[in-house]
């Protein structure tokens, strides 16, 4: 019998070393795969919204939220399977909330988006989870960042002849509705168990655009293209995030996801910019980013 070479037998001491090396580079790749994932989602989002935009001139923004919403529905309640019937009254109230929040901040966002385009829209409503994150806090580093936010606002929508004001309102509306949203998911993810309330208020909405989405159909027919283009804007802006939301979340902190979150209106811009030749100025520019800064050096000076 031929004896196996020495040096092919490790020694208990190199076991235990290539161990810890393997626990030690598990969380890493844990905490990469994570960044990756984030990284994929924003894109996902952002390029879903542009393509959605294609199809703007067929079906409109409503249209184009209306499929958005099918498609959020049968993902979510796909995932989150809620016993409806197990309600009561008292889980169905923030339920009915967080679904008309959420069809109204989409059909608002993405209204905007078709006046005065993907980078300025994703930004403004940013400006509603940026205000929960401020609100109440009496640090003088976040009463800072409110400050940035707000001049970075006020630049943004300063008089100029091409401001289109309607287009900047409903970005607005859409970062009341997103404050909203969160604070609707709050109150549901305390009243309804896992993914149940999400998934409900996804099958509520879509219900409720579904008047809509036949009245589009009628009215303005759609092509495959724009129809298409629908379809693929609800599976890359709800189905990809919602569901690498879900892997992110159990890999990074949540203060490095909200971190994330904010570089979102740069993504937007910078789709924008090489997807649909949206170009910004450098006003623009520096506006978008002192919003991103406010929100980051908020998230990072934080403890705990």
């Amino acid at each position: 019998m031929r004896l196996a070479p020495a040096s092919r037998t490790p020694s208990p001491r190199a076991t235990e070393s290539a161990h810890r090396t393997d626990l030690d580079q598990r969380p890493t790749g844990r905490r990469f795969a994570g960044v990756a994932t984030m990284i994929g989602s924003g894109l996902s989002n952002q390029t879903g919204a542009a393509i959605g935009s294609q199809a703007f001139p067929v079906i409109g923004p409503i249209g184009v939220v209306a499929v958005r919403q099918y498609v959020a529905a049968i993902v979510l309640l796909a995932v989150g399977r809620p016993r409806l019937r197990s309600f009561t009254w008292w889980q169905w109230r923030p339920v009915v909330g967080l679904a008309v929040v959420f069809g109204t901040m989409n059909l608002s966002l993405y209204s905007a988006i078709d006046r005065i385009g993907l980078g300025l829209a994703v930004t403004l409503e940013f400006l509603g989870p940026l205000c929960i994150a401020l609100a109440g806090s009496r640090r003088r580093v976040d009463a800072c960042c409110a400050l940035v936010a707000a001049a970075a606002v006020v630049t943004l929508m300063r008089p100029r002849p091409s401001a289109d004001y309607l287009g900047m309102g409903l970005g607005l509306l859409a970062a009341v509705c997103w404050a909203s949203y969160i604070l609707l998911n709050r109150a549901v993810g305390r009243r309804v168990p896992g993914a149940q309330g999400s998934a409900a208020a996804a099958g509520i909405s879509a219900l409720m655009f579904l008047p809509v989405g036949i009245a589009v159909a009628v009215h303005q027919p759609p092509t495959m293209g724009a129809a298409a283009y629908a379809v693929v804007a609800g599976v890359l802006s709800s189905a990809v995030p919602y569901l690498a939301d879900l892997f992110t979340l159990r890999r990074v902190p949540a203060q490095a996801f909200g971190l994330f979150m904010s570089v979102n209106p740069v993504l937007a811009a910078l789709v924008g910019w090489v997807g649909l030749g949206q170009s910004l100025g450098w006003t623009e520019w520096v506006s978008v980013g002192a919003i991103v800064v406010a929100n980051a050096l908020s998230i990072l000076t934080r403890r705990g």
